[in-house]
């Protein structure tokens, strides 16, 4: 069960962003895969955009997010781009830094651990925004 909305914050003029703990399972590779689908769903209604969750893999590739994506479509990638304001990025992290952007027209969330860093996924991200 998600908290209530007060653990929404304004980034930017009409972005939102937010932050868990690792109380609230998303993540599809460690624990319940049917509790992290539900966690997963639960955020569109207070977010107002529908999360898209990427299978994140430490490296460098940004994609731009697709209406068509769901759990078991996005594609490898730690950065993603959205334009649309009905899709929202969504970046998992354990030992590794959520960095997000907004920029006018649109916002980028990147998935930034050693190896990323290493390979240019900020400036990947930055590039693709």
């Amino acid at each position: 069960m998600l908290p209530d909305p007060h653990w929404l914050r304004p980034a930017w003029p009409g972005v939102t962003a937010f932050m868990t703990t690792r109380g609230l399972n998303f993540g599809r590779k460690a624990g319940d895969p049917a509790e992290a689908r539900a966690n997963r769903a639960a955020l569109a209604s207070p977010l107002g955009a529908r999360p898209i969750f990427l299978d994140q893999v430490h490296g460098a590739q940004v994609v731009q997010l697709q209406p068509d994506w769901d759990d078991d479509t996005a594609p490898q990638a730690d950065a993603a781009v959205s334009t649309d304001p009905a899709l929202a990025v969504a970046i998992l992290v354990a030992d590794c830094l959520p960095v997000l952007f907004a920029a006018p027209g649109g916002v980028a969330g990147a998935h930034a651990g050693w190896r990323g860093l290493a390979a240019g996924v900020l400036e990947n991200t930055v590039a693709a925004l």
